[in-house]
């Protein structure tokens, strides 16, 4: 195609990117087919293999740009006074964001990869994690941060995908507050206090403002994180 030779590969990748993402939203990952894409985007078939590799990497991509675009919009806020609100914040967030976005949802937690998992997972994951941590400096998180991420991932994941498996008209929307704040309880504590008494809790408090001391190498700051976390988890 004499557009497609002419444009540069920036060009075609926005293109192919935005074709795909459309058939995904209008119908399912099943119509992201490489044949309908490049009809979509006006490429040739060989076009997305080169920008993307396989149909992976493109659905990969997909997720990564909707993701990406949907953070820009939504979550471009500066924190808060209350780390706990934030939380909340963002979980009502991610529930809107999966129950808006389905497919884009699946393609990002549907299909676990534990060995490759999606850039727009990772994305996510980050934003959580930042979360938590600003729990954790100001003193009112029960367990490890990375226990606790783990759990609203995995109780948020479990939320958005039960109530996409409800018929629209069937939805108790309730249940995403009743989970959240269970979370919330189980990870958080009342209000701001000292460390919990013993070694698991003094490892808790330092592992979460260990990043503001610069007097160790790369190496040793994460060899302690290691055993703090080990101590943390009993």
């Amino acid at each position: 195609m004499e557009t497609e030779r002419s444009a540069p590969a920036d060009s075609n990748r926005a293109r192919i990117i935005t074709a795909a993402a459309r058939l995904l939203a209008e119908n399912g990952r099943e119509a992201v087919s490489t044949r309908a894409v490049s009809t979509a985007a006006g490429v040739q078939a060989p076009t997305i293999y080169r920008l993307f590799g396989d149909k992976q990497g493109l659905l990969d991509a997909v997720a990564a740009h909707g993701f990406a675009a949907y953070l820009r919009e939504k979550t471009d806020l500066p924190p808060s006074g209350d780390p706990v609100e934030d939380l909340r914040a963002g979980w009502n967030l991610h529930i809107g964001f999966g129950l808006a976005n389905p497919a884009l949802y699946a393609l990002m937690y549907g299909e676990p990869r534990p060995d490759a998992t999606p850039p727009a997972a990772l994305a996510a994951a980050a934003v959580l994690a930042a979360h938590i941590k600003r729990i954790a400096e100001v003193g009112r998180l029960r367990i490890d941060e990375a226990r606790a991420a783990q759990l609203v991932h995995a109780v948020g994941g479990g939320t958005v995908l039960t109530l996409l498996a409800t018929p629209e008209d069937r939805r108790d929307l309730t249940l995403s507050d009743l989970a959240r704040e269970a979370v919330i309880a189980a990870i958080v504590t009342d209000a701001p206090a000292p460390a919990a008494p013993g070694p698991a809790g003094a490892a808790v408090a330092l592992r979460a403002v260990l990043p503001q001391t610069s007097v160790m190498s790369a190496n040793e700051r994460s060899l302690l994180t290691e055993w703090l976390d080990r101590i943390a988890r009993g």
